[in-house]
């Protein structure tokens, strides 16, 4: 493999993917993403993501901004699999999916904007 196709440590970070705090990641993000616009989801832990129900909520706010998502967020007893993303049809990867979103608002993020 060349420098040239290694990830970055950010793009690594969403490689591994999975579960409720994939999730609660997709929920902090698109709660900046969407400030003030229609479908704005509110910001999950990763507690409240595994308890409670908010999937329908995160899957609208994706929705918005065309990502297509299969969200296993998994419960009490467990974290779940891997959250599946579609742009067009076409499975993405989580990161993906966070930079199609951005272009479609036209808002660029760094993860510290949203991961606090």
């Amino acid at each position: 493999m060349t420098a040239t196709k290694k990830l970055t440590e950010n793009s690594l970070r969403y490689v591994s993917g999975g579960s409720a705090g994939e999730t609660s990641d997709d929920s902090r993000f698109l709660n900046v993403l969407l400030q003030g616009r229609n479908y704005q989801c509110d910001r999950y832990g990763t507690f409240r993501i595994r308890t409670q129900d908010h999937d329908g909520e995160i899957k609208r706010a994706w929705s918005s901004v065309g990502v297509d998502v299969t969200i296993h967020s998994g419960n009490i007893f467990t974290s779940g699999e891997p959250n599946v993303y579609r742009i067009n049809g076409k499975v993405v990867s989580q990161y993906d999916a966070m930079e199609h979103a951005m272009k479609v608002v036209g808002k660029k993020l760094k993860q510290s904007d949203w991961d606090w």
